[in-house]
């Protein structure tokens, strides 16, 4: 049985993940962040399949929310630095056992969140001590593919990539 046959719902942190981490401040005071489009891909697909897909993040973001509601993603957490916490209560409010969850970080406040899930992730260029706790890390970097290279393994051990590539031709 593949490791990715119980999971229910898949928690991704964002700085570091979903972007590369890095934080640009503008002159009137706004905050930016880049995105990778294939990321953004690459969880619809999951969505397609059934699979929940969650943000779990320490900061507090407008930009966040927004790309969230671009992809569909309506469990975003915002503002909690203590990951396995938020994914506790995340898992608790889907009623599912944290088994079910999949969990991909990058830093050091990630990694209690990244042992405690069914599945933890990481991406290639994540914290020595958080690589050394996942289940499965990217050859891909955050904010660079690391998103849709997780989903892609994921769907594939499913059997199911074939068919939902075919759908989107």
């Amino acid at each position: 049985m593949t490791p990715f046959q119980n999971l229910k719902v898949l928690a991704l942190d964002v700085d570091g993940v979903l972007s590369d981490g890095r934080l640009y401040y503008g002159n009137q005071g706004e905050e930016l962040k880049t995105f990778n489009i294939r990321d953004g891909l690459g969880i619809k697909l999951l969505q397609h399949a059934g699979v929940q897909v969650a943000i779990i993040t320490g900061r507090t973001s407008n930009i966040v929310a927004r790309r969230a509601q671009e992809l569909g993603i309506t469990h975003i957490i915002q503002g909690r630095e203590d990951k396995l916490s938020a994914l506790t209560d995340l898992c608790a409010q889907l009623d599912l056992d944290l088994s079910q969850a999949a969990y991909m970080g990058d830093d050091l406040p990630d990694r209690k969140a990244i042992q405690a899930a069914g599945l933890g992730a990481t991406v290639a260029d994540g914290a020595e001590e958080v690589k050394r706790v996942a289940d499965w890390c990217s050859s891909k970097t955050g904010g660079a593919g690391a998103v849709r290279e997780l989903a892609e393994h994921w769907l594939k051990s499913l059997g199911l990539w074939n068919t939902l590539v075919e759908q989107q031709a």
